[in-house]
């Protein structure tokens, strides 16, 4: 049987669990507030690009300075070559798979979010017509408020709502305590569980949105990448007619690395997790309110 006080005290205990974890105080110092080149996915291509082509004249010059390699000194080179093309490919492959499943999670976790919403807004109709009128409002403006936090793309609109989603949820957590306290049984303490859930699943949404690429990887698949152009660049036959072609390898590579910066990054990019699922509770809620 649940009991009223344990639920309490875990619920708040996974607010504050986050904040603990990541040494964050403020509910709205959030790590994607932080300042974080991979949040800009059209500059994460500018400077890749520009840092590679770079790296390829960086080794054009060098093949200028020491001369042609000799057929048996090319040989070898080809050879550390392919396999450093290919260490980049498997670590930019690896990368983007770390990017779809981090994706994915925060889909899973919007359609989460909008069931225990709306398992709850049915389940505190059990709880007195006062009570259960009241939680259902608030439960309406919690919605919107989730809806919203997918929606904004700049930290200034983040942070109000960051602070009114945590005031909601304080309310909502007091709204129905009282009630069930006051009436301890089965059905309140159903009307409980449900509250537990609405507010474990915005923690574990926003554990999933700070959950991102490691910034060692993008490291690893930066110094690969430009080892990569260096050696390309060292390796022309003819450095006038390898102009164009050492183009080709640095635009490639940005365009993975766009690629897998606009996936990962949850506001800043053109491939985002649209509250779909919580647009469609909302519209249905509003449905029913009208009857």
């Amino acid at each position: 049987m649940l009991r009223l006080g344990d639920g309490c005290c875990y619920c708040f205990f996974r607010k504050k669990q986050y904040t603990h974890l990541h040494g964050i105080t403020n509910p709205c110092d959030t790590p994607w507030n932080m300042p974080n080149l991979m949040n800009f996915p059209l500059l994460v291509f500018v400077v890749s690009f520009l840092v590679l082509w770079l790296s390829a004249r960086t080794g054009v010059f060098f093949h200028e300075k020491r001369g042609s390699l000799d057929e048996q000194e090319r040989e070898d080179f080809g050879v550390i070559l392919a396999a450093t093309l290919t260490l980049l490919g498997l670590i930019i492959g690896f990368s983007f798979s770390m990017a779809i499943s981090r994706y994915d999670q925060r889909k899973n976790y919007e359609e989460e979010e909008a069931n225990a919403i709306g398992t709850e807004y049915l389940r505190v109709q059990l709880l007195p017509a006062a009570d259960a009128e009241k939680l259902q409002t608030l439960l309406v403006s919690y919605l919107n408020q989730r809806i919203r936090f997918y929606q904004v793309r700049f930290r200034s609109q983040l942070n109000p709502i960051n602070a009114d989603t945590a005031q909601l949820q304080s309310t909502l957590w007091s709204s129905v305590r009282i009630p069930a306290t006051a009436q301890p049984n089965p059905v309140a303490a159903l009307a409980v569980s449900g509250m537990n859930d609405v507010l474990n699943s915005q923690g574990y949404t926003q554990a999933a949105w700070w959950n991102r690429i490691p910034i060692a990887a993008w490291g690893l698949m930066g110094i690969i990448a430009i080892c990569s152009n260096v050696m390309i660049g060292y390796g022309v036959r003819r450095a006038k007619a390898g102009s164009v072609l050492l183009l080709v390898l640095p635009l490639i590579v940005s365009i993975s690395f766009l690629l897998i910066a606009d996936i990962d990054s949850p506001r800043g990019g053109i491939i985002r997790v649209r509250p779909t699922n919580l647009i469609s509770l909302s519209q249905s809620l509003h449905t029913q309110g009208n009857q």
